[in-house]
């Protein structure tokens, strides 16, 4: 595995997943508020699952780590970069993506995390088409002005419905993008 490195703000550190992140990304993932934007809630089970995959997806040099507090040292949640597996007219693509809990929302971590993985990545990544991308549902007003607060573009005419969720209401998703 590629060593993950660790990042750091002046409130957070962005840094590898540890055995006791388990715990509170399972209840990040089973809180419905957080949990809202997508198909459904995940089990204690899928979101171990979860963390193996992205334990694993650094050995291509980067994914997402753990964002965690500097003043407490409490989970954040997470943040970084990931590759879908899936097609779509914007693939292949690196994303850049954040799931925080609810009881973290509204002090800006979204952005500081990945306004620092972002500089990070410009050193590191080499990026498909020189852009990095990010979606999220239509209705998922808070990531769009993180989006948006890091410089990402949205147009309209990239919209897509989401390919693995060919049956849920919400499968139409808006994609930003930004040069890198």
């Amino acid at each position: 595995m590629s060593e993950v490195p660790i990042l750091q703000t002046p409130r957070l550190w962005l840094r590898p997943w540890r055995q006791e992140d388990r715990l509170p990304f399972a209840e990040m993932n089973s809180d419905p508020a957080v949990m809202n934007h997508f198909p459904s809630l995940l089990t204690t089970e899928e979101s171990n699952s979860s963390v193996d995959r992205i334990i694993e997806s650094w050995q291509r040099g980067y994914g997402l780590w753990v964002v965690e507090r500097r003043d407490s040292g409490s989970f954040v949640g997470f943040g970084g970069f990931s590759q879908p597996g899936w097609s779509a007219h914007f693939t292949p693509c690196i994303e850049i993506g954040w799931r925080l809990s609810s009881l973290s929302w509204g002090n800006g971590f979204a952005t500081e995390g990945a306004a620092v993985a972002l500089s990070w990545a410009r050193e590191n990544i080499v990026f498909p088409r020189n852009e990095v991308v990010s979606f999220t549902t239509t209705a998922n007003t808070r990531s769009r002005r993180v989006m948006e607060k890091l410089g990402l573009v949205h147009d309209e005419s990239d919209d897509f419905d989401h390919p693995l969720l060919p049956d849920w209401p919400d499968r139409r998703h808006v994609l930003y993008r930004m040069k890198i």
